[in-house]
C-alpha cells in the first residue's frame, strides 16, 4: 500500500539530523518513506502505513499548538512509539507536558523507561532494577520534583546507603552532613540539573527536600512524601525491611539499584535481592526491569554492559562444568567446549592404598588364645 502526505510548513524538522528520525520510522514500522516534489510517499503494509501517517499528523498538530522538541526528545519518542503499538507521538508529548519537571523537559527514551514512569504514577511503591545509565535514579528524581511542584506531596526524601564502592575512605572531617555528602552527590546532581540552584538550596534549607543516609530513616513515618532509595543493592536485609515499612499516608516510594554491582562484603545478603524475592507478589508494588538497551549514556556504556554480561555468562558455564563429577567422586574440570583436559602427572591416592593405623598384625604374629 502507498500513501501520499501533503508537505506542510516546518515538516522537515521531523526528519532529524541527516534524516535519522525517518530511518527510525522506516526500521521501526517496516515502511519506506520517500520525498516527492510536493508530497511524502509512505509504502508498506496498511497498518504500518497508517501508523506512520499518524506520526506526521500528530507532529503537525503539536507544531500548531506551540509544542517544541528539545534535547533529542523527538527521536526518543519515535523509538518508544515504534516499540509500543499503543503509543502515539501526540500522546507521548502531551503526557510529558502534563508533568512539571522544573527547568528541564524529561521524556522516556525507551519503552521500559515509559513503563517505569507510568508505574511510578500509578503505584505507591516501585522497584527500578537495572544496569548503570538507564535513568532509574534520574527519572525517579524527576517524578518526585513533578509531584512536589504540583503539590501532590509536601516534600521529597532521598536516601542512600553510605557504602564505599570497594574503597576505604577513612576518616572524613567536617560536620555530619559534610561526612555523608560524598555518598549522596549523585542525588544532588540530579536535583541541580532539573531545578534552579537557588530553589534547590532553599528547599534543602527548609527540609522540603531532604537527603540523608538510609540509617537516618529508622523510627520515622513519612507522610505526604515522595521517597527515593538509591543504590538499594547495597542495603542489608534489615535496612531494606526498615525502609519499605516507613511509608506513610499519601506517599510514594521508589527503590532503585543495580544488583550486578553490589558493594556489600557479602553480596548474598543484599536487601534488594531479598526484597525482590519476598515482595514480588505483594499487591500495590511494581517491579520495572531495565537492560543495556535502555542505557542513555555514551553509546560505549551499552557495549561495556553487554561485554560484562557475556563474561559473567561464560564464567557461570565454566563453573557448572567444574561441578561435573567423575566415577571416582573427584571433580572433572571441563573447558567451555566440553573437552576434558589431559590428566595431571600427580594422582589422587586411593583409600585402599593407605595403610590403616588400626590394621590387624599379620596372621603369623598373632598370639593364639
Amino acid at each position: 500500500m502507498k500513501k501520499n502526505i501533503e508537505i506542510s510548513p516546518n515538516i522537515e524538522t521531523l526528519f532529524g539530523t541527516r534524516d535519522e528520525n525517518l530511518r527510525l520510522l522506516e526500521d521501526g514500522l517496516n515502511v519506506a518513506i520517500a520525498m516527492r516534489p510536493d508530497s511524502i510517499e509512505i509504502e508498506g503494509a496498511a497498518a504500518d502505513v497508517g501508523r506512520a501517517q499518524q506520526v506526521f499528523t500528530d507532529y503537525q498538530h503539536l507544531l500548531r499548538n506551540g509544542f517544541t522538541f528539545v534535547n533529542g526528545d523527538l527521536g526518543a519518542m519515535i523509538r518508544v512509539l515504534t516499540s509500543d503499538p499503543t503509543a502515539t507521538l501526540r500522546g507521548l508529548a502531551e503526557a510529558g507536558k502534563q508533568r512539571s519537571f522544573g527547568k528541564r523537559s524529561v521524556q522516556p527514551k525507551s519503552i521500559n523507561q515509559r513503563r517505569y514512569l507510568e508505574a511510578i504514577e500509578n503505584s505507591d511503591m516501585v522497584f527500578g532494577v537495572g544496569p548503570a545509565g538507564t535513568g532509574k535514579t534520574y527519572l525517579a528524581v524527576a517524578m518526585g520534583i513533578a509531584a512536589l511542584l504540583s503539590k501532590r506531596v509536601n516534600r521529597i526524601v532521598l536516601a542512600r546507603p553510605a557504602v564505599e564502592a570497594g574503597e576505604r575512605l577513612g576518616f572524613l572531617p567536617g560536620t555530619l552532613q559534610e561526612k555523608v555528602d560524598p555518598y549522596l552527590r549523585p542525588l544532588y546532581d540530579a536535583l541541580y540539573d532539573m531545578l534552579e540552584p537557588d530553589k534547590v538550596d532553599r528547599y534543602l534549607e527548609k527540609n522540603i527536600i531532604e537527603i540523608a543516609p538510609i540509617a537516618f530513616m529508622r523510627g520515622r513515618t513519612l507522610n505526604d512524601a515522595f521517597v527515593i532509595l538509591d543504590e538499594a543493592q547495597n542495603t542489608t536485609s534489615e535496612q531494606m525491611k526498615m525502609f519499605v515499612t516507613r511509608l506513610g499516608f499519601n506517599s510514594k516510594a521508589v527503590i532503585t539499584g543495580d544488583i550486578t554491582q553490589i558493594d556489600l562484603p557479602n553480596a548474598n545478603r543484599s536487601g534488594m535481592v531479598e526484597a525482590i524475592e519476598i515482595l514480588r507478589n505483594v499487591e500495590g508494588i511494581r517491579f520495572c526491569y531495565f537492560d543495556e538497551g535502555d542505557v542513555v549514556r555514551h553509546h560505549l556504556v551499552q557495549r561495556i554492559i553487554r561485554a560484562y554480561d557475556d563474561y559473567k555468562g561464560r564464567n557461570e558455564q565454566l563453573s557448572l562444568s567444574l561441578e561435573i563429577k567423575n566415577g571416582n567422586g573427584f571433580a572433572t574440570a571441563r573447558s567451555s567446549d566440553g573437552r576434558v583436559p589431559a590428566p595431571s602427572v600427580e594422582r589422587e591416592t586411593s583409600l585402599a592404598e593407605v595403610p590403616s593405623a588400626e590394621a590387624s598384625p599379620p596372621a603369623q604374629n598373632r598370639v593364639s588364645e
